[in-house]
Formats: C-alpha cells, structure tokens, sequence
C-alpha cells in the first residue's frame, strides 16, 4: 500500500497522464501546488483537532463542576442544620437557667 490507499503502479499510471495533460513544463509547479495544498488540508484538520480536543477538555471540567456542585451545597445544608441545632440547645438552655433562676426567686 503506498500513498491514499493506491499502489505503487497506480501512481505511476496517475503521473504518466497528469505529464501527458498538463505537459513537462507546468508538471513541477502542480506538484508544488498540490503539496502546499496538502500542507495546508493536514494543518486546517490538526487545528480542528485541537479545537475539538479542548471542547471535550472543557465540556469534561465543567462536568466535574456539576458533580461538585450538590456536594457543596449538601454540606452546606449540614453546617445550616448543625448551626441551627447549636442555637436551638443554647435557647435551651438560656430557658433552662431562666427556670433555674425563676424557682430561687419564688423560694
């Protein structure tokens, strides 16, 4: 297998018909402008490579983003229960001494 695919004998067949159209003269300038194109089609599909290799880096951060995400929020929601627990038995306790102080009072 040899260049795209084709073997040796049909890229020779291929050279023998582009020398007898397009003549021994211009046969070097098409050669340099298939090569820039070539040159050009490879470099156009890495950017596009690259482009979708950094689309897919993002989509996957963002991702790990929205997996993070609930679990902060849900330990959020437990430091606001934890702190709301705290405040509710130090209520009571300011209750309880008030209790306290309420029955030396009536004795």
């Amino acid at each position: 297998m040899g260049f795209f695919g084709i073997g040796t004998g049909e890229i020779l067949i291929i050279l023998v018909i582009a020398l007898i159209i397009v003549g021994p003269h211009k046969l070097p300038e098409l050669a340099k402008m298939l090569g820039k194109g070539f040159t050009e089609f490879k470099k156009a599909a890495d950017d596009l490579k690259d482009s979708v290799n950094a689309e897919i880096h993002i989509d996957k951060e963002r991702q790990k983003l929205i997996e993070i995400r609930p679990q902060q929020e849900e330990s959020k929601t437990t430091e606001t229960a934890t702190t709301e627990t705290n405040k509710t038995e130090k209520s009571e306790e300011k209750g309880n001494l008030s209790e306290d102080e309420e029955k030396k009072n009536l004795l």
